[in-house]
């Protein structure tokens, strides 16, 4: 016997028209704006949009809350540098690279973990996050605590490059193919698996739903994702060290803009993006050398008035509005 499925429906296409009009617009932007730090800020909004839409595979669809997803992040990272720094590997073979060993791994701790639920799972992701860290301090070949740098240069096949556009043109682009890559599972079969299992695994499993197959995908597809924008990341910034890419802090903050813009929807962990970036980035730079901590306190702010008064996340404000 095997779940029911839906009548196949004819899916909207306006999630993917205004995708690729908004990728336009995002990818415009350096035409008109010439500050750097505007287009770093951009940047980084469209790089933690697509983290937290991988996150959602897991987090959101599956319904299994992971604080580790940063281990994955780091996995890419330190494979696309490394390959660089020692093999003379060009990124464009490195990212893809980064983003295989990241679903292997997540292949492998997959299968103990996924069989945890609810806080015994969000605490396993933070045992492999810390593993990780301790792993990369004592590992000298990928250079321990202090880290390894990329090449300074200027050289597109090697994704060098001197100022910050090039880069956020390529940002664009694997944003939007991360669209792309969620929205197409989300209204497949495998979303509506995802689903079932998060509603009720135990009533899934009755139907015919093969959960351990499809939360081993979610998992792998989520992780592989994640690993791409690690090795993206590394290129970007030119130099990694453990503490800055298998953080507990970064892990945070992708569960935070997806939360923030609506958990298990589309486009909620690029709303939270989109809010979230800009208020840190912004307070940050205003107050972040008083030595008050008053960037922090208006971040957690923010956090905690969206928490208490849209529990849904800034996606329900549209529904909010239908309703008036």
């Amino acid at each position: 016997m095997t779940a029911a499925m839906p009548a196949k429906a004819k899916h909207s296409r306006a999630p993917l028209v205004a995708a690729f009009a908004v990728a336009l617009l995002f990818a415009l932007a350096p035409l008109f704006i010439k500050d750097q730090f505007t287009i770093q800020v951009l940047l980084l909004v469209l790089m933690f949009g697509a983290l937290g839409a991988a996150w959602n595979l897991v987090g959101g669809f599956l319904g299994r809350i992971s604080f580790g997803h940063g281990v994955f992040v780091g996995v890419g990272a330190y494979t696309t540098i490394l390959l660089l720094h020692h093999m003379k590997v060009t990124p464009l073979l490195g990212i893809p690279a980064g983003a295989l060993v990241s679903a292997v791994l997540a292949w492998l701790v997959g299968g103990p973990t996924l069989r945890l639920s609810g806080h015994y799972f969000a605490m396993a992701t933070i045992a492999l996050l810390q593993i990780g860290l301790l792993l990369m301090i004592n590992w000298d070949w990928a250079g321990g605590a202090v880290g390894v740098e990329a090449p300074i240069g200027d050289s597109p096949l090697m994704l060098l490059f001197r100022t910050k556009t090039p880069y956020y043109w390529i940002a664009v682009g694997l944003a939007l193919l991360t669209f792309l890559l969620t929205y197409f599972l989300v209204h497949s079969r495998t979303g509506f698996y995802w689903r079932a299992i998060n509603g009720d695994e135990a009533a899934a499993r009755s139907l015919g739903v093969p959960a351990d197959r499809y939360k081993m995908l979610a998992f792998v597809l989520s992780a592989a994702v994640t690993g791409a924008w690690g090795g993206f990341f590394a290129m970007y910034v030119g130099f990694i060290d453990p503490e800055s890419t298998f953080s507990l802090t970064m892990s945070v903050q992708v569960v935070l803009v997806a939360i923030l813009g609506g958990v298990g929807t589309l486009v909620g962990p690029w709303i939270g993006a989109a809010v979230l970036l800009p208020l840190s980035e912004g307070t940050r730079v205003m107050w972040g050398s008083s030595g008050l901590g008053l960037d922090l306190l208006v971040f957690g702010l923010a956090i905690l008035l969206v928490t208490m008064f849209l529990p849904g996340g800034l996606i329900t404000l549209r529904g909010r509005r239908g309703s008036a």
